[in-house]
C-alpha cells in the first residue's frame, strides 16, 4: 500500500472516533428555520384546577367587564326587592287606614254635636225670656253657669259659633230664609240671626239661619 492510501484510511479512523458536540445536538433540535421547538405543558392537578377556575371567572364576565350574577344572588335581590315593596305598601296601608279612622271619627263627632245643638238652643231662648229681675235669682244664675260651662266644653272640643249678624252674606256658612230693604246696611250684609250655625274644626256642622238685608 502506497502512502496516501495509508492517509486516507487513518483519517477515516479517525473520523468515526471524533464524538457528537454539544452544538450539533442543538442543531439536531432545531427547526428548518432555526427556531426551538415548543415544549410539551406538564401542569400538576392542581395547576389544571386554578386554570379552569380562572376559565370560569372569565365566563361570568360580560362584555363590558362587569361580573355575572350567580343564582344566589339573583334570588337575594329578588326577595330583597319584594320585602322592600311589602313595606311600601303597608305603609301606603297604614296611612290610608289612619286618614279613614280620622275621617270617621270627625263624621261621628259631627253626629253628636249636631244632636247636642238644639239643648244649646233651648238653654238661649229660655234665658233670653227672662226679665231683669229673674236673672238675679239664684235658680236663672245656675242655669246661665250651665249654658255657659256647656259651651266651653264644645269649644274645647273645637266646637266653635259662626259670626253672621253685620258680616257678609256666604252661603259656605249662611242659610238666607228672609230678605229685607234695610238702608242702614249695606248690600247683601246679614241684618239677623234668626238661629245659631256652628263649626266642627273646619267643616260646617249647622248654617246659620239668617235674615239677608238688600
Amino acid at each position: 500500500m502506497s502512502e496516501e492510501t495509508k492517509k486516507t484510511s487513518e483519517e477515516q479512523e479517525a473520523e468515526k472516533e471524533i464524538p457528537v458536540t454539544d452544538g450539533d445536538q442543538e442543531e439536531e433540535n432545531l427547526t428548518p428555520e432555526g427556531e426551538d421547538l415548543p415544549e410539551e405543558e406538564n401542569n400538576t392537578p392542581g395547576e389544571e384546577a386554578a386554570s379552569e377556575d380562572k376559565k370560569e371567572e372569565k365566563s361570568k364576565t360580560s362584555f363590558f367587564g362587569k361580573k355575572k350574577k350567580d343564582k344566589s344572588e339573583q334570588k337575594v335581590e329578588e326577595l330583597t326587592d319584594r320585602l322592600k315593596r311589602t313595606m311600601a305598601e303597608f305603609d301606603n296601608f297604614r296611612k290610608r287606614t289612619e286618614k279613614e279612622k280620622a275621617a270617621m271619627f270627625e263624621v261621628g263627632a259631627k253626629s253628636v254635636i249636631e244632636k247636642m245643638l238644639p239643648v244649646i238652643d233651648n238653654f238661649e231662648r229660655g234665658l233670653a225670656t227672662l226679665s231683669d229681675e229673674e236673672k238675679e235669682q239664684p235658680f236663672a244664675q245656675g242655669m246661665d253657669k250651665i249654658y255657659k260651662q256647656f259651651v266651653a266644653s264644645l269649644e274645647e272640643l273645637g266646637v266653635k259659633a259662626i259670626e253672621a249678624e253685620g258680616n257678609e252674606f256666604d252661603p259656605n256658612f249662611h242659610n238666607a230664609v228672609m230678605h229685607v230693604e234695610d238702608e242702614q246696611y249695606g248690600e247683601n250684609v246679614v241684618a239677623e240671626e234668626l238661629q245659631k250655625g256652628y263649626m266642627y274644626r273646619d267643616s260646617v256642622v249647622r248654617h246659620s239661619m239668617v235674615k239677608v238685608a238688600n
